[in-house]
């Protein structure tokens, strides 16, 4: 891919580079050489969540499969890949087809998969990649007889590879109680246009940071998944050689974790499917890594390793400061931005913020700092003045860039990633 200044960040003066060469050009955050605001990635932090979630599976006999949706950044999948992930997971059609392109070779869609168009896409895809394995969700009897008609007006000979999903009452899709469930396992084992994997559940839903609440609810969920696969092994309703049990968004990975591991006769694989491990951020999932930690007597779990810089652009009265950055440019579905760092251009290195500062409000491209005006002059903001901002949700802070540089531990720019919502 290239850079060029159709790119958000990137200087409209410089000429186009390859976004393979970004490292190589001696860019320094902290010295202005882009433009702000600029999301960017700690390449430490990166390396150390890359690590930690690896021996976190290792250690339990599981595999990953982490969340693609998240970055949807192909230089990030192939890190993730490079450290042992069994696969990558997805939300959609579309998105598999990146993955797919970029050499992703076992993906789950973790969601059901069921219009014409989709299904076309998703038949053409398993044509061009030879050895390509593509998983899907299916929750109810109507998705499958959707399917059987695609399949029989395209005359196709296709059969995709199914995970039967288990929800929870009030929360998102799934098959609600335990018939239901083995009725469909039923229908799918009789359809020639699909064929049994596995089972799937997402509890995601249930994270609560209360210990007692959260492990209750998980075993439940994981009971039933157990209670469900032990089923369908006894009906003979699994077609593949191996049976895949899939669970786990990044808050409460742990609890699953303790219930993944297939309690079958045939050959099983239990696997996580948390996305936001790798960069982790600042709010929300710092909060529940906290609790993980408390439950895991741990002294160190994941570190935050996506940051949004920008710049102090007025001081127009006393106690607010305006920030360059808004809505269009950071998280702010579940918590806004945190002031973490302050920095001339051209210091060395950063300082802290002092802790009076907070971002209160965002509009599409401004951020209201406020702080206590009536401490020292050094510890108000100044304009030109950089300010390094913690997130909270990655997700919805990759989907508003096409890149990002990821830096070291001084803001040297060592390497740039793609972002392709």
């Amino acid at each position: 891919m290239q850079l060029n200044a159709a790119f958000k960040a990137y200087p409209t003066h410089f000429a186009p580079i390859d976004l393979k060469d970004a490292g190589a050009q001696g860019w320094q955050v902290l010295q202005g050489d882009l433009s702000f605001p600029l999301a960017l990635l700690k390449a430490s932090a990166l390396q150390h969540n890359l690590d930690w979630m690896q021996d976190f599976c290792k250690t339990r006999g599981l595999d990953i499969a982490p969340h693609g949706k998240t970055t949807m950044s192909p230089e990030l999948y192939a890190r993730q890949l490079a450290a042992g992930a069994w696969g990558i997971s997805f939300a959609n059609v579309f998105q598999a087809a990146l993955g797919a392109r970029h050499g992703v070779r076992r993906i789950i869609i973790a969601n059901q998969v069921l219009q014409s168009v989709d299904l076309d896409s998703l038949s053409d895809l398993l044509r061009q990649h030879v050895g390509l394995q593509v998983y899907f969700l299916i929750d109810s009897m109507a998705q499958l007889r959707l399917i059987e008609a695609w399949r029989d007006v395209r005359k196709s000979s296709t059969v995709f590879t199914v995970l039967l999903e288990l929800g929870i009452e009030g929360k998102r899709t799934g098959c609600r109680d335990h018939p239901q469930a083995l009725a469909l396992a039923k229908a799918i084992r009789s359809s020639p246009a699909v064929q049994l994997a596995g089972i799937e559940c997402y509890e995601g839903g249930l994270a609560s940071c209360n210990h007692e609440h959260d492990r209750s609810n998980v075993a439940l969920l994981m009971a039933r998944v157990q209670k469900i696969a032990t089923a369908c092994e006894a009906e003979n309703y699994f077609e593949t050689d191996e049976v895949l049990i899939t669970a786990g968004g990044s808050a409460i990975f742990d609890l699953v974790a303790e219930h993944l591991t297939p309690h079958l006769s045939r050959p099983a694989r239990g696997i996580l499917r948390s996305g936001c491990y790798l960069t982790h951020d600042h709010v929300q999932y710092r909060q529940h890594l906290q609790c993980v930690g408390e439950r895991l007597n741990l002294r160190e779990t994941l570190r935050p390793a996506i940051e949004l810089v920008s710049v102090v652009q007025s001081c127009p009265e006393p106690g607010l400061a305006i920030l360059a950055m808004g809505k269009r440019d950071v998280s702010f579905d579940l918590d806004i931005p945190v002031p973490e760092w302050r920095a001339q251009v051209g210091d060395a290195c950063t300082r802290g913020v002092p802790a009076h500062w907070a971002v209160t409000a965002l509009n599409d491209q401004h951020a209201y700092l406020r702080f206590d005006a009536q401490t020292p002059a050094d510890e108000h903001p100044v304009v030109g003045q950089l300010v390094g901002c913690g997130i909270s949700h990655p997700c919805t802070t990759f989907d508003k860039w096409r890149w990002m540089p990821v830096v070291d531990d001084v803001y040297c720019v060592v390497d740039a990633v793609s972002v392709n919502f």
